[in-house]
């Protein structure tokens, strides 16, 4: 037996209440009645003790109370088991390209490190759908699909090379991965992840207010966050792929990449801002995209597999019907049993049986009598 809305059986120590004060009532009608005169005379003036009566109606009352507060509490019981199909998962990874992902504080590079581990990760999650996201100051995405490989070339044929704008536009990215989520009609109904890996703070835009409105759509936001505080220069790679200097500034000095206090706080905003959102931070020459695949993986063999439940089938209509046949028996009990009125003098059944005829009393007595002693039947004027 289950209940849908337990916190309805409290109610029966409602109906617990309505019966102390029922007998509280009981023992005031006694003490009434012991004020008002001599018990066994007061009851003698009485056609029927009204007390047992009573008694049986305060408790169908209650009874009745207690078992409309069961039923409000939607009592169930298993009817069966049934089988609750996976939820389907779809990712879109939003991969950063802009030049600082060239850094090699993670080897052999930001870049290289993150394209290995996002294969391995769509490799790892069999039956996720994957969408992508490659951006630098524009976004360039990829539609959701099921062909993780299609996915895996996708990131594996870019270099930050290649984007034609740079920068780190996070918002927009965020968006872009959003539109795609929303422009597939299955997604819907799936479980959605955005998994957006960078080394950098936003430059532009307002990430953390898209975040805000893809977390109200349900959408959970997982961060990597690549690089920290510590600076660290940005090689030049040529179009073979191999160093060719470091990047410089206008002034001839060597530039670097590092992640401010409020950038950090920024990308952990991001994460929160998501219901289930986390915040990885690379370390000891990782990216941290393997602790998040690892954490999906486990959630798409516990709470996203497929599953057996019990079906409950309502039974409030028992409860319910009980209570309403306890109260109508509850009006039908009199305080008193049906009074019968009988005639108690022999006297009184002639007239009562005349009136019944509708015929004058003196005629059933004239009728019925003989004449009077000394009378005359011929009446007054015989003796003429």
């Amino acid at each position: 037996m289950n209940f849908a809305a337990p916190w309805f059986l409290l109610g029966t120590a409602f109906a617990a209440l309505i019966g102390l004060l029922l007998i509280l009532g009981g023992f005031g009608v006694a003490r009434a009645i012991r004020r008002f005169g001599d018990e066994d005379r007061v009851k003698a003036l009485t056609t029927a003790d009204p007390a047992k009566r009573r008694a049986w109606k305060g408790v169908l009352l209650v009874l009745a109370t207690a078992l409309a507060f069961v039923a409000a509490a939607r009592p169930q019981y298993g009817k069966g088991t049934r089988l609750v199909p996976a939820t389907n998962v779809d990712v879109v990874v939003v991969l950063d390209y802009s030049k600082s992902m060239y850094a090699r504080d993670v080897e052999p590079s930001r870049i290289f490190r993150a394209k290995v581990e996002v294969a391995r990760l769509i490799k790892d999650l069999e039956g996720a759908r994957f969408g992508a996201v490659a951006f630098a100051g524009e976004p360039m995405g990829f539609p959701l699909t099921a062909d993780g490989a299609a996915i895996a070339q996708f990131f594996r044929q870019l270099d930050p090379n290649d984007m034609p704008i740079g920068g780190t536009a996070i918002a927009r990215a965020l968006d872009q991965a959003n539109e795609l989520l929303k422009r597939d009609p299955k997604s819907a109904e799936h479980k959605r992840i955005i998994l957006l890996v960078t080394d950098g703070e936003d430059l532009e835009g307002y990430p953390l207010s898209v975040a805000q409105a893809i977390g109200a759509q349900g959408t959970t936001i997982h961060v990597v966050q690549i690089g920290g505080r510590t600076p660290e220069p940005i090689p030049e790679i040529g179009q073979d792929g191999r160093i060719v200097g470091w990047r410089t500034d206008r002034q001839g000095k060597p530039l670097t990449t590092e992640l401010s206090l409020s950038g950090e706080q920024q990308l952990a905003s991001i994460a929160q801002a998501t219901p289930g959102g986390q915040i990885i931070r690379a370390e000891k020459g990782t990216t941290g995209i393997e602790t998040i695949a690892a954490e999906l993986r486990r959630q798409m063999k516990s709470e996203l597999s497929e599953r057996v439940e019990t079906v409950y089938a309502d039974v409030y209509f028992y409860p319910l019907g009980l209570a309403i046949l306890l109260l109508i028996a509850e009006v039908f009990l009199k305080d008193a049993p049906r009074r019968r009125f009988v005639a108690t003098r022999p006297e009184a059944a002639p007239k009562r049986a005349a009136l019944l005829k509708g015929r004058p009393l003196g005629a059933d007595l004239g009728a019925g009598a003989g004449q009077a002693p000394g009378s005359n039947a011929g009446g007054p004027h015989a003796a003429s």
